[in-house]
C-alpha cells in the first residue's frame, strides 16, 4: 500500500495515510494550504523528478517523515514531468475552505492522471493522440481497444498476437491495461516499451464488459457499431471503461461512439519497417522522421489525422480515390486552398475543447476559443457546399454550424472574461 508510517500519526497524517491507502501505486499529491506536498517514499521520488528540495516533517521527533512540496499554482508546471516518467499521480484537493473550519480540512481525491488519462494541456501532445489501450488475452484470439480521452476517440480490434503487436506499433498508446492473471505474459511481451498496469481478473469479464458499453452508449446492444461479434475486443473495451471509474475519470459523455479497426481495410507495417523506415519517430536523436516533413497542417486536429493515415495505409480503392480527388481539387486550385487554410488557421483544437465541455473542465477563455472556431466552421461549410466536387460537398453536409451553441455562449459570456471567471 506504500503508506506512510509513523512512531506517531498526527491527525494530519492520518487523514494522509488513509486516502494514499485507497490509492495504491499513486503518487498522491496531498494539498496543504497553498501548496501541494508529498510525504515519505512519493517525497523522495517527487524530489528527484521535478528536481524539488527534499526535507523532513518534524525534524527529529517521533514523526519525522520526508516532505517535498510546491505551489499549487505550479500544478501545470510539475505535473507533466511526472506523468511524462511514467507516474500515476493522485490529486488530493482540499474540498473546503479551511477559513471556514475548524480541526482537519475534509480533502479528497479530485483526479488520478495517468500516462494514458489526462485532459491537461501541459501533459498532452497536441500534435498527438494519447491513447490509454487494454489487452484481453483469449483461448485462441486478442482483443484490444483505444481509447483518447481528450477527444473521445474510441477503437476496438482482435486478431492474432502479431496484429495486435502492429497495433500497438501504430498507436503507440501513453498507457497499457492488461488483467493481473496475465501479467506475466505481457509484461514480456511489451518489455520496458510501455507503462503498463494490470487490473483485477474479474474485470475482463464479458458480461461485464458488455453491460458497461452499452450503458455507456445507452443502446440495447453493440450491433450498430459493427463489433458485436468481438468477444475479445468488446471486453478490452470494457475494462477501458471502468479503469475511467476507478481513475476518478467520471464524466465521459463525449465518449458517445466505438470504432471498429478492420484488419483488410489497411496496409498493416511491421514494428521493423515502420522503425526502420522513421515514419513517425527517427532513430537518431538528431533524425528527422517522415511525418515531420510532411505535415503542414494548421491545427492539431489536422496533425492527429494525418498521423493516423500515416500508420493506417488504406488500401481500400475507392477511399483511396476519394482522398486523391480531394487533394487534385485543391492541387488544382490554389486560390481555393489558400481560403480554406486560412480559415483553418483560426480554428482551435475542437475536438479537446469539446471534450472539456463534456467533463466541466472547460475555463471561460477557452469556451471564447470554442466559440470563435465554432463560427470559422461556417465560411469553411459555405465554401465546400459550393464547390462542384461531390467529395467536398460530402464534406460540406457533415459540418454542423452548431447555432445554438454559438447563440447560447455568446448570451451568458463576455469576450473581456479573465481564464479564472466563473
Amino acid at each position: 500500500m506504500n503508506e506512510v508510517k509513523s512512531v506517531v500519526e498526527t491527525p494530519l497524517m492520518k487523514q494522509y495515510n488513509a486516502i494514499k491507502g485507497k490509492y495504491p501505486g499513486a503518487l498522491l499529491l496531498f494539498r496543504v494550504g497553498d501548496f501541494y506536498e508529498t510525504f515519505g517514499e512519493d517525497a523522495v521520488t517527487a524530489s528527484k523528478v521535478l528536481d524539488i528540495v527534499l526535507t523532513k516533517r518534524g525534524s527529529g521527533s517521533a514523526s519525522e517523515i520526508e516532505l517535498a512540496g510546491f505551489p499549487h499554482h505550479a500544478l501545470d508546471n510539475y505535473l507533466p514531468k511526472l506523468v511524462r516518467a511514467g507516474y500515476r499521480v493522485a490529486i488530493c484537493d482540499q474540498l473546503e475552505d479551511p477559513r471556514f473550519v475548524k480541526g482537519i480540512v475534509k480533502r479528497g481525491v479530485t483526479e488520478l492522471v495517468t500516462p494514458g488519462l489526462s485532459f491537461n494541456d501541459h501533459v498532452l501532445e497536441r500534435k498527438q493522440n494519447n491513447f490509454l489501450a487494454s489487452i484481453f488475452m483469449g483461448k485462441n484470439t486478442f482483443g484490444i481497444s483505444f481509447l483518447d480521452v481528450s477527444t473521445g476517440e474510441f477503437y476496438v480490434a482482435q486478431g492474432s498476437e502479431n496484429y495486435i503487436l502492429k497495433l500497438l506499433q501504430g498507436f503507440a498508446p501513453a498507457e497499457v491495461i492488461f488483467s493481473k492473471q496475465t501479467r506475466g505474459h505481457f509484461e514480456v511481451l511489451l518489455s520496458d516499451d510501455y507503462c503498463t498496469f494490470a487490473l483485477d481478473e474479474w474485470v475482463y469479464g464479458f458480461d461485464y464488459a458488455y453491460e458497461k458499453l452499452v450503458q455507456q452508449f445507452k443502446t440495447v446492444s453493440l450491433k450498430g457499431f459493427g463489433i458485436d461479434e468481438l468477444g475479445e475486443a468488446i471486453i478490452a473495451a470494457g475494462a477501458i471503461l471502468h479503469y475511467l471509474e476507478d481513475t476518478e475519470h467520471k464524466d465521459t459523455s463525449h465518449i458517445s461512439w466505438i470504432s471498429r479497426i478492420d484488419e483488410d481495410k489497411f496496409v498493416w507495417l511491421d514494428k521493423f519497417t515502420i522503425r526502420n523506415l522513421e515514419l513517425i519517430s527517427a532513430q537518431q536523436e538528431s533524425g528527422v522522421p517522415l511525418i515531420d516533413i510532411l505535415d503542414h497542417t494548421v491545427t492539431p486536429m489536422g496533425s492527429r489525422q494525418l498521423r493516423k493515415w500515416m500508420i493506417l495505409p488504406l488500401k481500400d480503392k475507392v477511399g483511396i480515390d476519394e482522398r486523391l480527388h480531394i487533394v487534385d481539387r485543391f492541387f488544382r486550385d490554389l486560390n481555393f486552398a489558400e481560403t480554406i487554410r486560412e480559415t483553418l488557421k483560426q480554428i482551435a483544437d475542437l475536438e479537446r475543447l469539446i471534450s472539456k465541455v463534456a467533463v466541466n473542465r472547460i475555463n471561460p477563455r477557452e469556451m471564447l476559443q470554442l466559440k470563435r472556431s465554432l463560427k470559422g466552421i461556417v465560411p469553411i461549410r459555405e465554401a465546400l457546399k459550393g464547390d462542384p466536387s461531390p467529395e467536398l460537398q460530402k464534406m460540406a453536409d457533415q459540418l454542423h454550424p452548431c447555432d445554438f451553441l454559438l447563440e447560447k455562449i455568446d448570451h451568458e459570456l463576455r469576450e473581456d472574461v479573465s481564464i479564472n471567471s466563473n
